[in-house]
């Protein structure tokens, strides 16, 4: 349906359109030589009767849109009209002015006026059906965009909520052995943890975050999987100046690096290192991260687990494509990139 304002502008015009007709029909009328009183009031009444009958066709496809079998219809409704607004003047006008010479004029037009009126009724039809048809589409494109969006936002909400509990139940088994031998390590874990878990309740509600906020995050993720994993687990960040102040969607960084301590960390006993790194490339922030992976025991591929899946999902789901995430694996090196287009 039509708002206000556009039926506004739409009255508008056909106000102006009613003024033209009466100012038009006057002077030709006038020009058969009658007088102004009678042209006057001829292009007057003509069109009063004629923006009645427009105004009443423009309602009723308000709320009507003929489909494609239904156009026989219209025009039914437009000859209709046309001949309740043509016996309209040959009743009213003879009421209103004197002269047989205009009343013989008044008869000898009823058809020409029948016809010019059943032409410009049709037109309204016309351009009231394509002003209503463009006004629902629109419509129907907005909630058809407003429904997209609600999906996709239940969706990203579902994807960040299933990355939770997998961390959550790692680092609860890790605080429960920790328990009986560390009781000290144990109390910090929860700490960490807390200051985690708050933290992720903070951004739930932000779409995107600067970099130095997402690391500053990640940094609390890290002391909690280093106490964990003690001196087995280190990590070398790097961040130019200029990628410090790009955004990203918000806790995207926390699956990747996960997913590289699990590849790098759960398959071998050695110390492992998990570097990231951060640099803008023209329009887009570029994250690198890698870990080293022993090919015997890891098979490290394409979107391997959900944390990588659900990563690639949400890039997608907030800008439409599927080339902002790649993996490979060379000279026992895992290597995840992201680009983060900068709208």
């Amino acid at each position: 349906m039509a708002s206000p304002v556009t039926n506004s502008r739409l009255y508008g015009a056909l106000i102006l359109c009613g003024l033209a007709w009466v100012g038009l029909q006057t002077y030709m009328i006038h020009s058969f030589g009658f007088i102004w009183y009678i042209a006057f009031t001829d292009g007057l009444v003509s069109s009063i009767l004629l923006a009645a009958a427009c105004w009443l066709i423009n309602n009723n496809l308000r709320y009507y849109q003929p489909g494609k079998g239904s156009y026989v219809n219209i025009l039914i409704w437009c000859g209709a009209l046309a001949a309740i607004c043509t016996f309209g003047c040959r009743w009213i006008l003879p009421l209103l002015t004197t002269g047989q010479a205009y009343i013989n004029f008044l008869v000898q037009s009823v058809i020409i006026r029948g016809f010019i009126y059943f032409l410009a009724i049709g037109w309204m039809a016309m351009i009231s059906m394509i002003w209503y048809s463009q006004i629902d589409q629109k419509e129907n494109e907005r909630r058809k965009s407003e429904a997209e969006k609600l999906a996709r936002d239940a969706e990203l909400y579902n994807l960040r909520q299933q990355l939770q509990p997998h961390f959550l139940f790692n680092s609860l088994n890790s605080i429960n052995a920790l328990i009986g031998f560390k009781p000290d390590e144990a109390r910090r874990m929860i700490h960490q943890l807390s200051d985690f878990l708050r933290g992720t309740l903070k951004k739930d509600d932000q779409q995107q975050v600067p970099l130095t906020d997402e690391l500053q995050h990640l940094n609390l993720y890290l002391d909690i999987e280093k106490v964990r994993f003690g001196h087995r687990l280190q990590t070398e960040i790097s961040c130019d100046k200029a990628s410090g102040a790009a955004v990203l969607p918000s806790m995207l960084l926390q699956p990747i690096v996960e997913n590289a301590i699990k590849f790098g960390l759960y398959d071998t006993t050695g110390d492992v290192v998990v570097s990231l790194r951060a640099e803008m490339e023209g329009n887009y922030l570029i994250l690198m991260v890698q870990n080293p992976y022993d090919p015997q025991t890891s098979r490290p591929k394409q979107g391997t687990g959900f944390g990588l899946r659900g990563v690639q999902r949400r890039l997608y789901l907030l800008f439409a494509r599927n080339d902002l995430m790649e993996t490979h694996a060379n000279d026992n090196i895992f290597t995840t990139i992201i680009k983060v287009p900068q709208l």
